[in-house]
């Protein structure tokens, strides 16, 4: 079983092999990245160079990798690249013969632009951290005078919490928008302790797995996860699902409020940076996504092992020799 996996200096695109490598399928990993010291390249049974996704030629070079690898399935590792392969899914799978786990264009905008997110939220009826564009000025001002602060504000395209701000008062506020432009302001979704992140596998129309768990968050990303019985969280993640209609892995993120409410403040339209903590906990995603797509298995909801995944550093020593081989066929 061949496997392309894009973005392999990326944490998504690293969470993606380690999951593979953890499979109980027999698999062979060709990683791919713009730069030859990007670790997954040197985790993997072959590793390729391309350029970064806005390169006029990355186009020409993942078609040229796809003609000649032929691979069985293609999981892409970064955010960037989501909605090029989306819009080439058809024709790619077509002419390669592979699959491009992948969601739809429309899936992957309302999942990039977090005020189309809470218009999608809001349509949908789901419960959801009520948010106004900082531009507008009459709306910015109706939240505050109904809800009142804390409130969160943070880019309408973003990740990690890169340029998110809590603010306390007004003068907190003009400073975090101040010089800024395409801003969201939020509700609080919740406290601290109180966040969530859930996957969910989306296809044929339902939901095929999923798993919540409870999350501490250092510098934007997952650093402890645990486990549990969270039924009303499940629930609350498949209505999710079955309004967005992804194709594949989508990840949630959420808080409960202090009435017990879930508020969705995040979609991943893909696999997600906890992916290789879920494998842990006995969910691995990655592995459950080919065993349907190429295998043709049906996903039988895996058993959940219950306790708690810490993150951690690691290091590889890398030589001369093994980053210059780094693109060779």
């Amino acid at each position: 079983m061949k496997i392309v996996v894009t973005g392999a200096g990326a944490v998504l695109g690293q969470g993606i092999i380690k999951s593979l490598k953890s499979a109980s399928l027999p698999i062979r990993i060709i990683a791919l990245d713009p730069n030859a010291l990007s670790a997954g390249l040197h985790w993997t049974d072959e590793a390729r160079l391309i350029p970064m996704a806005t390169d006029p030629d990355y186009v020409s070079r993942i078609e040229a990798i796809l003609d000649e690898v032929r691979p069985d399935a293609v999981l892409v590792g970064t955010d960037v690249e989501l909605a090029l392969f989306a819009q080439k899914r058809a024709e790619w799978e077509a002419r390669f013969n592979t699959h491009i786990l992948v969601s739809p264009a429309n899936v992957i905008e309302i999942a990039d632009d977090k005020f189309q997110t809470a218009q999608f939220l809001e349509a949908n009826g789901l419960s959801n951290p009520r948010s106004v564009r900082a531009e507008d000025s009459a709306a910015l001002e109706q939240l505050i005078e109904s809800i009142g602060f804390p409130l969160i504000v943070k880019p309408r395209r973003g990740a990690r919490a890169v340029g998110v701000s809590k603010v306390h008062n007004r003068t907190e506020l003009d400073e975090a928008l101040r010089g800024r432009s395409d801003l969201v302001v939020q509700q609080m979704a919740g406290e601290d302790d109180q966040e969530y992140t859930a996957g969910v596998l989306f296809f044929d129309n339902e939901v095929q797995a999923s798993i919540v768990l409870r999350r501490d968050l250092r510098d934007g990303n997952t650093y402890r996860a645990y486990s549990g019985e969270f039924p009303e969280y499940e629930k609350y993640v498949h209505d999710l699902a079955h309004a967005l209609k992804p194709y594949g892995p989508t990840n949630f993120q959420f808080r409960v409020d202090q009435h017990g409410v879930p508020r969705l403040f995040e979609i991943n339209a893909r696999f997600s940076g906890t992916t290789p903590m879920r494998a842990l906990f006995g969910f691995n995603e990655v592995e459950l996504c080919l065993r349907k797509l190429i295998l043709g298995e049906d996903i039988a909801p895996p058993t959940i092992r219950h306790g708690t995944v810490i993150r951690f550093l690691e290091e590889q020593f890398l030589d001369h020799s093994q980053i210059a081989a780094v693109g060779r066929p």
